[in-house]
């Protein structure tokens, strides 16, 4: 009989390789993609799964796209083992991914799970005592097999029942790349646009972002953690928040995005970012909203300019006098 693993797939060189692995010994594969609102590894709207359903779809190996959804985000705002040197819980994250990964291993039919982990390369991650806290936790106690670095512990499972042949599998360790790449060219593993994968919550300049949601949220949802890779973003109030596009491509990216409630705000009388006014409003929040926007304007300092305000589909004027400077702005600016 025919083994099956669960593959924990990004799209990125390691959990492709890791995939290619398992395939070259004639192992059945199936991948499992968790999307993310902090992936870097592709475009502001697309996020990883892009890339895993392409190397999915490449090998011919059947792929879920799974959500990590509100029980994710309160994991991120309150991780048991702590965060790096972001706002990243790397390990309580790895152990949420596969506890997840267990519990759909009955429904695919798999036998056990396998991860592109490397020894040594993740600083936090992916040492060898936190990589045996993260297979304890998740409940996966010689079922997770670590196909890149397999050699450097001790046989799982799959190993000593003969499903894998251990001589086959790797003996990858450090934080350099030279090996993957080295394998990536013999199995002919091509076209891996984001090798080391990325989450904004370990970018330190992204976490005042991140938090600030945390802070000044009655109640959590994917999508302001969404909103936080897209434009300039101040603090107005305790419950309002402004978000300035950058370019057309955002604004049009944040007018899809407003909901009920939100105000948008443009520039009436020459080119203009978008500006959303998220949370409470009042004539004095949405002023000061708009005198933020008119920074981002060409229109002259100190003169009085018409900015469209728009609530649910009602429309009105506000007269601004643009002077804010330069620092009362970046003063309300979040990160």
């Amino acid at each position: 009989m025919q083994k099956k693993a669960l593959a924990l797939l990004s799209g990125g060189l390691d959990s492709t390789l890791a995939v290619k692995v398992m395939l070259e010994q004639g192992i059945a594969v199936e991948a499992l993609n968790f999307t993310s609102p902090f992936c870097t590894c592709t475009g502001k709207n697309a996020g990883c799964k892009s890339e895993a359903v392409r190397v999915a779809e490449e090998f011919g190996i059947p792929i879920k796209v799974m959500h990590k959804g509100l029980d994710y985000l309160e994991i991120v705002g309150n991780p048991r083992h702590g965060y790096g040197k972001g706002m990243n819980p790397c390990i309580d994250c790895r152990i949420f991914l596969l506890t997840k990964a267990r519990e759909y291993m009955k429904e695919s039919g798999a036998h056990f799970v396998i991860t592109g982990e490397v020894l040594g390369q993740r600083p936090m991650s992916q040492r060898r005592d936190t990589l045996r806290v993260i297979e304890r936790e998740s409940g996966l106690e010689g079922l997770l097999l670590r196909p890149l670095s397999a050699k450097h512990f001790d046989p799982t499972i799959p190993e000593k029942e003969g499903w894998v042949d251990r001589d086959r599998l790797l003996a990858i360790q450090g934080r350099s790349r030279k090996e993957q790449m080295q394998l990536a060219e013999e199995l002919d593993v091509k076209n891996y646009p984001c090798p080391a994968g990325g989450c904004l919550l370990t970018e330190v300049s992204f976490v005042p972002k991140v938090k600030d949601v945390f802070d000044h949220s009655d109640s959590l949802n994917l999508r302001d953690f969404r909103l936080i890779k897209l434009g300039r973003h101040f603090r107005i109030g305790d419950r309002t928040k402004v978000i300035v596009g950058r370019d057309e491509a955002e604004n049009n990216l944040l007018e899809s995005a407003v909901q009920a409630g939100e105000a948008t705000l443009r520039w009436e009388e020459g080119s203009s970012p978008l500006t959303v006014v998220m949370g409470k409003q009042d004539e004095a929040l949405l002023e000061k909203a708009a005198k933020i926007l008119l920074r981002y304007t060409k229109a002259e300092p100190d003169t009085e300019c018409i900015i469209k305000a728009i609530v649910d589909g009602s429309e009105k004027q506000l007269k601004v006098k643009k002077d804010f400077s330069e620092a009362i702005v970046e003063g309300l600016r979040i990160g």
